[in-house]
């Protein structure tokens, strides 16, 4: 598990990253998510967090989906160029 931890190899990402995550899932620890987004800013890459504290792994909530719908086409419409 040390030797292919992804901490080992986040200095070689340079891609721009739309970090989504729902307090709620339990696939991926809630911590696991802002330790992605902390480490990209820290070296500099692009990247932005989106939080949903009432979601899961699947946003379902109306309003929610919405502003997820809205985001994901956002970064795509600046990054698919």
């Amino acid at each position: 598990y040390e030797k292919w931890s992804p901490h080992r190899y986040i200095h070689n990402c340079k891609t721009p990253v739309l970090v989504i995550h729902g307090a709620k899932d339990f696939r991926v620890p809630e911590e696991q998510a802002f330790q992605l987004f902390t480490s990209l800013q820290r070296l500099g890459v692009e990247s932005k967090f989106l939080y949903f504290p009432d979601e899961t792994h699947f946003v379902a909530k109306p309003l929610n989906s919405k502003l997820w719908w809205e985001n994901v086409y956002d970064w795509f419409k600046t990054h698919l160029k």
